[in-house]
């Protein structure tokens, strides 16, 4: 190797190093890898690393744990459901034993952004019988992992539809999100709720291997803000060889919440928040299931102070920020 070849070598590892060290390393954790609140820091992943950080991220992870983990300092950042953020402030739910414990390390989780994550699919095989929501009664019916923030969610969704109370008139089967396509194919519950992005290959998938039916809510169903959800529509033709989808379907979809710890430094939570919101409109070009990302309210869903790094990108960018959500 001559020496131009071997100083360009040099060169090329002196940039590798320099850029390795320049980087912030962030760890990040988040649920199902094929669902919205997976695929955006999936998404987001390599775009972070252009502008500086390094993202680490887990998925398929109980997000009622992650947010313990942000409060405890041992994570930096997480997808999250605003009820379970609400449940620890508040010590109930999931942290009710912890008591004031969990009333403090409230205080040490705050956010960046909020976006809307899923539509809540309900789902029944169509030669099953269950043709309205009165004949969920005596039915088992996923209601997502269990202590999930989602348990509530479902079941709030369901008793609005049906009045339906989980464990008087139905069965609630509870297990990780991986697991409930699969599960509901070998028959072990009647009626999947899955939250997923509009359009979601599984369903379909699903549907092209069996005739399937999407419940659609009832009109006047108002989607309760304090769970973290929202109304919604399925669009007709979303999917193809779905009873009910032959119009709209009115649906509740999931807001999510992007937390860290107070201690992340306020450049990378600045970082973190540009970069995301100057990058949605190309995630989802990129992504139909990301597509509705680029039209969200940064701010709708958000219900902890907000991290004073991410505060200045709003600042600096001449977005409003409600007096309860400014950094304490």
């Amino acid at each position: 190797m001559n020496n131009r070849r071997i100083h360009r070598a040099l060169l090329g590892l002196l940039l590798v190093a320099s850029a390795s060290s320049w980087a912030s390393k962030v760890s990040m954790e988040t649920a199902t890898a094929n669902s919205v609140v997976g695929l955006m820091p999936q998404a987001m992943a390599p775009i972070w690393s252009k502008a500086g950080i390094s993202v680490e991220l887990a998925m398929g992870q109980t997000l009622t744990k992650s947010l313990l983990k942000v409060g405890q300092g041992s994570l930096d950042t997480s997808v999250m459901p605003p009820p379970a953020y609400g449940n620890l402030v508040n010590a109930k739910g999931p942290y009710a034993k912890m008591g004031d414990e969990a009333k403090a390390m409230s205080k040490n989780v705050v956010a960046m952004w909020a976006f809307s994550a899923s539509n809540y699919h309900p789902i029944v095989w169509a030669d099953k019988g269950i043709n309205s929501w009165k004949d969920l009664k005596g039915k088992r019916v996923y209601l997502g992992p269990p202590a999930g923030a989602a348990n509530a969610q479902i079941a709030a969704l369901i008793k609005a539809a049906s009045g339906y109370v989980e464990g008087k008139d139905y069965t609630a089967i509870k297990t990780p999100w991986g697991v409930a396509p699969q599960s509901f194919q070998d028959g072990q519950f009647d009626v999947l709720m899955l939250p997923a992005g509009t359009g979601a290959q599984v369903i379909q998938d699903m549907a092209s291997a069996r005739p399937l039916r999407i419940l659609a809510m009832p009109q006047g169903a108002q989607a309760p803000e304090a769970l973290g959800l929202i109304n919604a529509v399925i669009p007709k033709g979303t999917y193809k060889g779905v009873l009910g989808n032959e119009v709209d379907i009115p649906t509740w979809q999931t807001v999510m919440m992007m937390v860290a710890n107070k201690k992340l430094s306020d450049q990378d939570a600045y970082v973190l928040t540009k970069t995301y919101m100057e990058s949605r409109k190309t995630l989802g070009q990129n992504n139909a299931l990301l597509r509705e990302l680029q039209t969200d309210n940064p701010l709708s869903g958000v219900i902890a102070p907000l991290h004073p790094g991410a505060y200045r990108y709003y600042k600096e960018k001449g977005i409003n920020v409600p007096a309860n959500l400014m950094p304490q």
